[in-house]
């Protein structure tokens, strides 16, 4: 392989990191020159090409004689930096450009024109040429123009359950036409059915419902045959066809709930001669069910593998002839073909499905769902409501948008607002203009002379904007390079300011041959056996170290060997500032030492206000205060709540800014030692703050008191009754009075104690006594000392009385 000279490739140790990788990186986060870290140079790109891709920024310098003879200086910087180092005339720096090729002013009505001559889109056509990472962009704008002609094809389903749907549309057209003919002057009506594939488990496919799937059944005994979709009428103006054919057609029944309503949309879709859909026209596809649909992959359940082929399988009848062959189509297929051929699809469904197709509506662009009554009374205002809020927005699409690009929307709607990322506006009226910025970046380079092309174009237009797309890639010193240059010792080839050597050779100039003399070259680049060429930092040149440039400051030395960014930091900053680093090692300036030049020989920020040296609670270490009392800190260990005299010193401070006394009562040497102290006094003192210390001193038989808190900030509160706290001697009356008092207040409560006593004695004998009257044995009746007031004498006798004796006793 060829070598270069000039700025030749780092050492094998010392490979570059891939391009790809490095370009996320540094576009993830961007640095500026002289910020930090350089991009270009960091990059290691040993050709003009290289450079280009590493960041935008980026540019290359062709000049021949550039840098310094000592070190490496890299061709490939910002553009800013090669200019300040020589480099002016003579740079590659190549940007995105754009080129509007084709850009027709927008239209503002529809109908009275050929459809060439209607533009909804500017401009129509783009060439772009991108350098990897270089944004570019360009606006388009997009206006829905008045009278635009419309082609409504009604798509309906006529499953048994949709029998008094038919008959209240049977005078649809009519009515549609007239009230579609106020929206405009160009409209045409198309009509078609569908039910779903007549075949198992789908339909009823036994012999005796061949001609008559609805035998047995008593609600309605009588049905043609199921079917797939049947195209029944092509678009037209003459409204009173499609009341003909609305007439003519009866329900059919089906096996399960779900229709087969996805195989007639895509054969709406793209049968487009059949269908009569117009390149001119707005096209609308509506579609009525009362019922969910049958979704790819549901045909297998009838043995159906083959997915759809998203073609047109419409026969000489117009019939789905492909239903028993083809599986049901998924949605991407259905939105790629919608949007393929510029139609917007309408659901009308009945309530209970509304959800359902909601969500298909984020699948399927350009798709809008309305709610249908069960009876489709309210088709008309349906569509004519659709159509409305079709035309009320604008929505961009791309189409065969490469890998390798990247795209951005900003969208500008009516309200005169930007929107980030927004490719879409809403609530617009017709003849309203929206704009859109289109930002383009290509990631990477493609092979060379590669180009690509994309399309953007609104949802449901057929209008489109085509963007060319090539790279701008290579640099145009290359196209000039030199074969067997003489600037290359005839050993190599010139191009972009660097040789190119041969194979043999090496050097800046091709000037060395490898082999043995080159060996012996890159002996004397080492600065020891086993050690890398020039240290790594650097490229051997014919037996001498060229240094590389670092964005962290200079590489020198015989091999490369110091630099003077390399010595140990403090705080990420190089020699703490306070030194000079050469060779690894730093050289501290007057007044500091350490490894690091971190630590101060000063001891002035050591002492305290009182003169000591931290406050004779700690030692001075690399001039600041390292506390060893316990409880001690600050900047001089200068507070300390629980060290002993903290409350003399703060008595003192309190004395001379309050009463102007005590030992600091010269003014300059109270605010000197008292600056940190903020004194508040108060009537009634808190004591009930933890963190608070409680202090009192004597004042002229009265007592002083106050409390101290320290501050996360590094002062002090101080809280201070307003006056001293005074005792004074009780009066003779107030004594006489007190004894008075304690002695009647002690005999009532002898007294009292007496009288409690006396109750307690009296309730006991009362007990015993009721005790001793329950356990008595004898009753009044059995007393031997009572006597009865009356005496009674019994007197025997016998008489006999009309022959009846009787015997007796008288009382």
């Amino acid at each position: 392989m060829p070598r270069r000279g000039g700025l030749p490739a780092p050492a094998a140790a010392r490979r570059p990191p891939p391009l790809l990788l490095l370009r996320l990186l540094l576009l993830a986060a961007p640095l500026q020159p002289g910020r930090g870290l350089n991009l270009c140079t960091s990059g290691s790109a040993t050709s003009c090409e290289e450079c280009l891709l590493i960041h935008p920024k980026c540019a290359w310098c062709s000049k021949e004689e550039f840098g310094s003879t000592k070190s490496i200086t890299s061709r490939c910087d910002f553009l800013q930096n090669l200019i300040a180092n020589g480099c002016d005339g003579a740079i590659e720096n190549p940007s995105s450009s754009i080129n509007v090729v084709k850009n027709v002013p927008l239209s503002s009505k529809g109908s009275g024109q050929t459809h060439l001559d209607v533009t909804q889109i500017m401009p129509q056509k783009v060439a772009l040429s991108l350098r990897p990472g270089d944004r570019t962009s360009f606006r388009v704008q997009v206006r829905q123009v008045e009278d635009y002609p419309v082609d409504l094809y009604y798509l309906m389903d006529l499953s048994l359950s949709m029998n008094d749907d038919l008959d209240n549309i049977r005078n649809l057209g009519t009515k549609l036409a007239e009230e579609m003919r106020k929206l405009t002057s160009n409209f045409r009506l198309g009509f078609g059915s569908f039910v779903d594939k007549n075949i198992s488990p789908f339909s009823y496919t036994a012999p005796r419902y061949q001609n008559n799937p609805c035998i047995g059944y008593k609600l309605f005994p009588s049905c043609v045959p199921s079917f797939g979709f049947r195209h029944l009428l092509s678009l037209t103006d003459k409204v009173d066809r499609f009341n003909e054919e609305v007439q003519k057609q009866k329900v059919s029944r089906n096996r399960d709930a779900p229709e087969g309503g996805f195989d007639a949309i895509l054969q709406a879709a793209v049968c487009k001669e059949k269908i009569g859909w117009r390149k001119e026209a707005s096209h609308l596809l509506v579609f009525t069910t009362d019922d969910v649909p049958h979704i790819a992959l549901d045909g297998k359940l009838g043995g159906l593998v083959q997915p759809h082929d998203g073609q047109c399988h419409l026969n000489e009848a117009n019939e789905y002839s492909a239903s028993s062959q083809l599986d049901y189509p998924s949605l991407a297929l259905l939105g790629e073909k919608l949007a393929e051929n510029n139609i917007h699809l309408i659901f009308a469904v009945t309530k209970s499905h509304y959800v359902l197709y909601k969500n298909f509506t984020a699948l399927i662009p350009g798709t809008t769902v309305e709610i249908l009554h069960k009876d489709s009374k309210n088709i008309i205002e349906l569509i004519v409501k659709a159509y409305n809020s079709i035309r009320s927005k604008v929505e961009l699409t791309v189409w065969d948008s490469p890998e390798d690009i990247g795209l951005t929307f900003t969208a500008t709607c009516q309200d005169g607002l930007s929107y980030p990322g927004l490719r879409k506006c809403g609530d617009l009226k017709i003849g309203d203009t929206v704009s859109f910025e289109v930002a383009v970046e290509a990631r990477s380079c493609p092979a060379e002379d590669t180009s690509h092309a994309f399309t953007i174009k609104p949802a449901g237009f057929r209008d489109t904007l085509e963007v060319a797309v090539t790279y701008n890639c290579l640099c145009g010193c290359t196209g000039r390079a030199a074969p067997a240059s003489g600037k290359c010792s005839g050993n190599g080839t010139y191009a972009c300011g660097l040789c190119e050597c041969d194979a043999g050779y090496l050097g800046a100039r091709c000037e060395c041959e490898e082999g043995a003399s080159g060996d012996m070259h890159q002996a004397m680049c080492r600065e020891a056996e086993g050690k890398p060429l020039c240290s790594g930092r650097g490229e051997c040149s014919c037996n001498q170290c060229l240094c590389y440039e670092s964005e962290f400051g200079n590489i020198y030395g015989p091999f490369c060997e110091c630099d003077d960014f390399s010595c140990a930091r403090y705080k990420g900053v190089l020699c703490s500032g306070h030194g000079e680093c050469h060779c690894g090692e730093c050289k501290c300036h007057a007044g500091y030492i350490g490894d690091n030049c971190n630590c101060s020989t000063e001891t002035d920020s050591c002492v305290s206000s009182d003169g000591q040296m931290c406050s004779g609670r700690g030692t001075c270490v690399c001039g600041r205060c390292q506390c060893t009392e316990p409880g001690a800190f600050g900047e001089t260990c200068e507070k300390c709540p629980t060290c002993p005299g903290v409350c003399s010193t703060k008595r003192d401070c309190i004395e001379c800014k309050l009463f102007n006394s005590g030992r600091l009562a010269d003014n300059q040497t109270c605010q000197k030692h008292c600056k940190d102290e903020i004194i508040t006094t108060v009537d009634v003192l808190e004591t009930d703050d933890p963190n608070a210390i409680l202090c009192a001193y004597p004042v002229n038989n009265c007592v002083m008191k106050f409390t101290y808190l320290e501050l996360p900030s590094g002062k002090s509160n101080l809280t201070v009754l307003k006056e001293p706290a005074c005792s004074s001697a009780p009066s003779a009356v107030t004594i006489v009075l007190a004894v008075i008092g304690s002695v009647v207040l002690i005999g009532i409560i002898l007294l009292g104690l007496w009288k409690l006593l006396v109750t307690i004695h009296d309730r006991r004998e009362f007990d015993r006594f009721q005790s001793e009257r329950s356990r008595a044995r004898y009753e009044m009746a059995s007393n031997p000392l009572y006597r009865k007031p009356i005496s009674t004498h019994n007197v025997e006798f016998t008489f006999n009385k009309l022959n009846r004796s009787y015997n007796g006793t008288v009382d």
